[in-house]
C-alpha cells in the first residue's frame, strides 16, 4: 500500500448506488481528464449495495470498486476515501451532473497548497447551472441559506455548501475525523475545514442535468435539509446556547434591576412581578450558557470539534473545587436571604406580610440559591467531561 501511496497522486472517489446509466461516462471523463493533466491517478467507485450491475460497469471501465456495506452517502464516501491511495482526493457524484473533465481546476489549487477546494455551481460564486439541473427550492432557498450560515457562523469562504464535487488532501481529511453518515457529510467537511483553519479555495464549475432516467435523486429535500440544519446547530454551541443564554441573562438583569428599584420608564411601572419574571430569564440564561460549555467540552473530547484554547482555560479555571466554592457561596447568600425572610415572618407571628418588602429578599434568595446549586452540579459535570482530556 505504501508504494501505491507514493506513486498515485490523485484519487477520484465516486459514491455509487444503482448508477448503471451514468457511472461509465463519469469514470471515462475522470480518466480522460487525468490523462490531459498528466497526473498519475485512480478512480475508486464506492459501491453502497447496487443491484443493477454498477460494479461490473465500474470494473469494466478500469475503476477500482470498493464495497461499502453501511448505507448512506457519508458512509460510501468514507469507505471509498479510506480505501484510496492518492495524496489528493476529488469526490463527485455518479449521476453525470458534475463534469469530471474539470478535474484540473481542483488539482491545480491542491498542488498550490490548498487543503480543501470546493466546487461552486451557483452564479453567486461564479458557477453555472444548466436548465433543469437543480430544483428551484434548492437553488434559491436551501443552498443559499445554508451557505450563508456557513459563512456567518463558521467563516467558511464558500457560496455552495452542498456542491458534491470537491478536492482535498489526505492529510487534511485525516485531521477532520468526519462522522456524518448521510448527506450532511458534505456539510461537515466544510465546517470542520473552517474550524481547523485550513486553506480553502472555491472554484466555479458547471452543473449539468442529472443524466439518469430510471432512478430518482438520492437527496431528499426536507429530510436532508433538516439533518443539515441540525448538524449546523450542534456544531455551533455558541449560536445554540451561548448567544441565546447571554441575551436571556442581559434581559433578566435589566428587568430585575428595574423591578427591584421600582422604576418608572415611559409611564410603565416595574415592580415585583418584573423581578419574578426576570429571575426566570436569569436562571434559564445561566443554564443555557452552562450547556454551551458542556457541549463544547464533549464535542472536543469526541473530536467532533477541534481544540479551543478558551475551553482549555475554562477547564483549568472551572475546577470542581473552585466551582463548588463559588456555588456554595451563591447558595449560602440565597439561604441567608431566605432565612432573613423567615425570621421576619416569625416576628410577625407567621401572619400576613408586606409582600412589597419581603419579596425583595425572597426573590433574590431563591435566584441565588438556584444559581449556586447549578454552579456546584455544573462544575462537577465539567470535571467529569474533562477527565478524558487530562488522561490523554
Amino acid at each position: 500500500m505504501k508504494d501505491k501511496q507514493d506513486c498515485i497522486e490523485l484519487s477520484v472517489v465516486i459514491p455509487c448506488l444503482n448508477e448503471a446509466e451514468t457511472l461509465g461516462v463519469c469514470i471515462q471523463k475522470a480518466q480522460k481528464s487525468m490523462d490531459q493533466i498528466g497526473i498519475v491517478g485512480e478512480v475508486v467507485v464506492a459501491d453502497n449495495g447496487s443491484t443493477d450491475g454498477s460494479q461490473k460497469i465500474a470494473e469494466g471501465s478500469g475503476a477500482r470498486v470498493v464495497n461499502v456495506l453501511s448505507r448512506g452517502y457519508g458512509n460510501a464516501l468514507m469507505g471509498g476515501i479510506e480505501a484510496s491511495y492518492g495524496r489528493y482526493i476529488v469526490m463527485g457524484d455518479a449521476d453525470d451532473s458534475y463534469d469530471f473533465l474539470e478535474l484540473s481546476k481542483f488539482v491545480h489549487l491542491l498542488r498550490e497548497g490548498y487543503d480543501l477546494v470546493q466546487g461552486c455551481r451557483l452564479p453567486s460564486g461564479g458557477g453555472t447551472i444548466k436548465p433543469g439541473a437543480m430544483p428551484v427550492l434548492h437553488r434559491w432557498i436551501g443552498n443559499p441559506f445554508f451557505s450563508w450560515l456557513a459563512r456567518t457562523w463558521f467563516r467558511a469562504p464558500i457560496h455552495d455548501i452542498y456542491c458534491g464535487m470537491r478536492g482535498f488532501t489526505r492529510d487534511a481529511y485525516n485531521r477532520w475525523h468526519l462522522r456524518c453518515t448521510g448527506m450532511e457529510f458534505a456539510t461537515e467537511m466544510i465546517i470542520k475545514a473552517s474550524l481547523y483553519c485550513e486553506r480553502i479555495a472555491e472554484v466555479p464549475i458547471t452543473l449539468h442535468k442529472d443524466g439518469r432516467k430510471a432512478n430518482s435523486p438520492h437527496l431528499k429535500t426536507f429530510r436532508d435539509g433538516w439533518r443539515t440544519l441540525r448538524f449546523f446547530i450542534l456544531s455551533s454551541p455558541r449560536w445554540l446556547f451561548l448567544v441565546p443564554g447571554s441575551a436571556l441573562i442581559t434581559i433578566g438583569i435589566l428587568g430585575y434591576l428595574a423591578g427591584f428599584y421600582n422604576l418608572q420608564i415611559g409611564g410603565i411601572g416595574f415592580d415585583l412581578h418584573t423581578m419574578l419574571a426576570s429571575s426566570l430569564f436569569i436562571i434559564m440564561g445561566y443554564q443555557s450558557i452552562l450547556f454551551a460549555i458542556f457541549t463544547k467540552v464533549f464535542a472536543i473530547n469526541e473530536r467532533l470539534l477541534p481544540n479551543d484554547h478558551r475551553i482549555e482555560r475554562i477547564c483549568k479555571i472551572f475546577t470542581l473545587e473552585r466551582g463548588s466554592m463559588a456555588g456554595f457561596l451563591l447558595f449560602s447568600i440565597g439561604i441567608y436571604l431566605l432565612a432573613q425572610s423567615t425570621w421576619i415572618w416569625h416576628q410577625q407571628q407567621y401572619g400576613v406580610l408586606d409582600y412589597s418588602e419581603i419579596m425583595r429578599k425572597v426573590i433574590p434568595g431563591v435566584v441565588s440559591a438556584a444559581l449556586g446549586i447549578q454552579t456546584i452540579l455544573s462544575s462537577a459535570f465539567i470535571s467529569i467531561l474533562s477527565l478524558s482530556r487530562r488522561m490523554r
